[in-house]
């Protein structure tokens, strides 16, 4: 199947978490994330008191999500993964309200939010099935 970006934003739109990589200090790093999809640009909002946005704010970073723990039955399962540079963003209060409420705590720590944005420069897209090619056509 051709890989195609804007297919791969509209499946990270599908879901509401998934998972970004990174390195920190020479290591890497594989960090959950809320995430929201605003004009084909993945918004990300992390606990700022993992630290972890530091090692992605002003890198490239993967960022990936899947199905396959909730596809209905007869869906076809996929994943995928966008790859671009990651920036700090300040979300409007309608993009704010789009993530929906925050966690009230986060490691028994209350929940501080931090805001960042990726622009996908490329992306893959795995199906285990053909399915995605015919549900997707309109995208493809």
């Amino acid at each position: 199947m051709p890989i195609d970006d804007d297919l791969a934003v509209e499946l990270i739109g599908r879901t509401d978490h998934g998972r970004v990589a990174t390195s920190m200090r020479a290591m890497p790093l594989l960090a959950s994330a809320r995430h929201v999809v605003v004009d084909g640009r993945v918004l990300l909002r992390m606990h700022r008191g993992w630290g972890y946005h530091r090692a992605c704010a002003g890198n490239v970073v993967a960022y990936g999500t899947d199905n396959l723990g909730s596809a209905r039955p007869g869906e076809s399962l996929w994943s995928v993964q966008i790859v671009g540079r990651c920036e700090t963003v300040e979300p409007t209060a309608a993009h704010r309200e789009l993530f929906g409420p925050p966690p009230r705590l986060v490691d028994g720590e209350p929940f501080d939010p931090v805001y960042l944005g990726i622009e996908p420069q490329f992306s893959t897209v795995h199906s285990l099935d053909d399915g995605l090619e015919r549900q997707f056509q309109h995208v493809l």
